[in-house]
């Protein structure tokens, strides 16, 4: 009898062989290390009951709730951390990709594989794009770069 293939891939991902290649794998394995970095924090950890909301967890702590989307992210060519604001789904006709409305989540937790690393921003204070370097420029440039260390910690 064969394992059905939903099954085996619970299977492997507790047992430490995740199939990489699945979006839906990254992103879980972004929602479990986020999770337990923002435990480690000192928050508490609350999961919706639905994968329609705009945020995957919400966080609580002093009396304050915060709503957070997760994103999985390698480096890119540049060794740094790119996240765009904008959210996409396929259907029968094709992709769709839309602008996030940004007064639905409060913060985006980045799980980097590459680093092993969680980082958070608001995406309030940025545009439609954000580059979090992991190095620092090669120019020693200064202006407008964001040390992906400076957004270690939930802001």
């Amino acid at each position: 009898m064969a394992i059905p293939r939903k099954l085996l891939c619970c299977f492997c991902f507790i047992f430490g062989t995740m199939f990489t290649h699945h979006t839906k794998n990254k992103g879980d394995l972004g929602v479990l290390k986020a999770k337990l970095d923002l435990f480690e924090q000192g928050f508490l950890i609350l999961n919706p009951e639905t994968e329609h909301a705009p945020f995957d967890l919400v966080i609580y702590r002093d009396g304050i709730f915060k709503r957070v989307q997760v994103k999985y992210r390698k480096l890119n060519s540049r060794k740094a951390l790119e996240v765009s604001f904008r959210s996409s789904h396929s259907y029968s006709k094709g992709v769709v990709n839309k602008a996030v409305n940004k007064s639905e989540i409060d913060i985006y937790a980045i799980y980097c594989p590459d680093t092993e690393k969680c980082y958070y921003i608001a995406p309030g204070e940025f545009n439609k794009t954000v580059v979090l370097r992991v190095n620092p420029p090669q120019n020693l440039q200064s202006a407008g770069i964001h040390s992906a260390e400076d957004y270690r910690k939930v802001p």
